[in-house]
């Protein structure tokens, strides 16, 4: 697949009450298959910015000091992709005892993905396909077909046993759900957050990664933006190791602006 150039913008307001300590995971990550240029990180009013490499899979994290009253943060940058084309047919799951130990945690439960309550919903749905990537292509296909994306649903405490219920979520969600059902097969499976191309509506985009023939392979469970498009920010367990702010002290955000685009196809419109 070839190299496809992508323009990311973001731009976050806070109406700050109280002196407030934000962490930022808005940066996204330099990878093997993605590179990232022409950065540029402003706040006003003008605060210092302490960067940090968050974590063993490298999140690039901003923490900032905001004082009472209204603060804006801009993050502009360009990634350079490299898309994986891998071989879907050979894309096998591996035995526990062959898993490498870094991807060991993402066989537990956790705080969004409660795979331990869903072993036999999941063994009942799943358990019958032969294991690999037709297996979590079917997942991640039941949950874009049993979910309703539906803005505004579900809340920063709603978990994948609650959107299960209630049949409705948004991109987190759908993630949430399937990671947590190929973890209750024995499939490790993480939460990843990012940029997405032709996203409708605009904003910070949730993926999930299932552990495939001893590499990570990336679904979207809501099918509403291209793999080929997505700019990662950063994985993790779930949603909240990749919380795009977390805030330590009164403050809400009062607008927020999302954008990644593809020059080349503007150019082409």
């Amino acid at each position: 697949m070839t190299e496809r150039t992508i323009n990311l913008h973001s731009e976050l307001t806070y109406s700050v009450h109280t002196p407030t300590t934000i962490l930022l995971k808005v940066a996204a990550m330099n990878t093997p298959r993605q590179a990232i240029s022409n950065e540029i990180l402003t706040v006003n009013p003008s605060t210092s910015v302490d960067y940090l490499q968050e974590g063993p899979l490298g999140i690039r994290a901003c923490r900032l000091n905001l004082q009472p009253g209204s603060t804006t943060i801009h993050y502009s940058a360009t990634a350079s992709l490299e898309p994986k084309q891998p071989d879907n047919a050979d894309l096998k799951e591996l035995d526990y005892t062959d898993m490498p130990a870094e991807v060991l945690p993402y066989l537990n439960p956790s705080r969004y993905c409660e795979s331990d309550k869903l072993g036999k919903f999941a063994a009942d749905k799943f358990g019958h396909i032969d294991r690999g990537f037709n297996r979590v292509s079917q997942i991640s296909e039941w949950v874009f077909n049993s979910l309703s994306y539906t803005p505004g649903s579900t809340g920063p405490s709603t978990t994948a046993c609650d959107v299960l219920l209630q049949r409705t979520g948004v991109c987190r969600d759908f993630a949430h759900v399937a990671i947590a059902l190929c973890r209750a097969l024995g499939i490790p499976a993480r939460y990843v957050s990012g940029y997405a191309v032709n996203l409708n509506p605009p904003d910070f985009h949730g993926f999930f990664e299932a552990y495939l023939g001893g590499d990570w392979i990336l679904f979207d469970s809501t099918r509403l933006a291209p793999i080929s498009g997505f700019v990662r920010i950063g994985a993790g367990r779930d949603a909240a190791d990749v919380a795009f702010a977390t805030l330590i002290g009164q403050a809400s955000l009062t607008s927020k602006t999302v954008q990644a685009t593809d020059p080349q196809l503007v150019k082409e419109s």
